[in-house]
């Protein structure tokens, strides 16, 4: 079982439910550290007070706000635990949404939700709730030094918390938007649906796997000598200039249907 991040109670209506949060996520990435390459020593970097010049172990450092002015305040355990908000260790359920409601770049880490004690019986009332209703509750939380919007939604057997990014977090996209007077034509979109249609299939994330870790760990085995060096794989850059996106398209849509047929032959 992972470690848990956040321990405190739901509110729903006049009904409690003790609560332990948990991350639903862990990243699988690949570590590097920073070294040497002549000897290949690992860099390491001292924590140094700019004012005495001493080294500062980790546990000695403390958190410290600096104001507009230039001023520092000097932060306490105490002063992080006795904080005057409500959402430290009680989460209130304020309204119910549709989920599709959320922009989804406003989805940020998700964590699961186990009942404690005697929160077992309400747990289940609103993830039975939730589910019939398909709705999602808005709630407010404090998790790691900071508050945030977040969305309690039933997962199969489990509650889900999700915080969102507060709106004044989401960036204005629209300097990435295409001129206005460039259109599409309708039988480039006709034939753009044509590919979205042969290349549409039920979601199974286990078909996806993580092809650069994948790649990135043959490196390294091959220069430990543990396996043959592989061999690098040459793509085809476009150049972004297509002449006729119709033929283009077509050609794309005759692609996909060769590939679906292999892959159904191969299945």
């Amino acid at each position: 079982m992972p470690r848990s991040t956040w321990k405190g109670a739901v509110s729903f209506g006049l009904v409690t439910i003790p609560v332990t949060l948990y991350a639903a996520t862990e990243e699988k990435d690949i570590s590097f550290r920073q070294v040497h390459p002549a000897d290949g020593g690992r860099i390491k970097y001292k924590r140094v007070c700019e004012v005495c010049g001493q080294e500062i172990p980790f546990a000695e450092i403390g958190k410290g706000y600096e104001t507009a002015d230039g001023r520092m305040v000097i932060l306490e355990a105490s002063d992080f635990n006795e904080l005057p908000l409500p959402t430290a260790k009680q989460v209130e359920i304020v309204q119910f949404v549709d989920a599709d409601e959320i922009d989804p770049a406003a989805y940020d880490k998700a964590y699961f939700l186990k009942a404690d004690g005697p929160g077992a019986k309400p747990y289940v009332l609103l993830r039975e709730g939730l589910a019939r209703s398909h709705k999602a509750a808005v709630v407010k939380v404090a998790l790691r030094s900071r508050e945030s919007l977040a969305l309690i939604r039933a997962h199969g057997d489990l509650l889900l918390l999700q915080t969102l990014l507060w709106p004044d977090e989401l960036r204005d996209g629209q300097f990435a938007a295409p001129r206005e007077d460039v259109a599409a034509s309708p039988a480039e979109v006709d034939m753009a649906s044509m590919f979205i249609d042969q290349l549409t299939a039920p979601y199974d994330p286990s078909q996806f796997t993580d092809s650069y870790r994948d790649a990135l760990e043959q490196v390294v085995a091959a220069k430990l000598g543990d396996t043959p060096v592989p061999e690098p794989t040459t793509t085809s850059e476009g150049t972004g200039e297509v002449v006729d996106l119709v033929a283009a398209l077509k050609a794309s849509v005759e692609a996909a249907k060769k590939r679906r047929e292999a892959a159904a032959k191969a299945g």
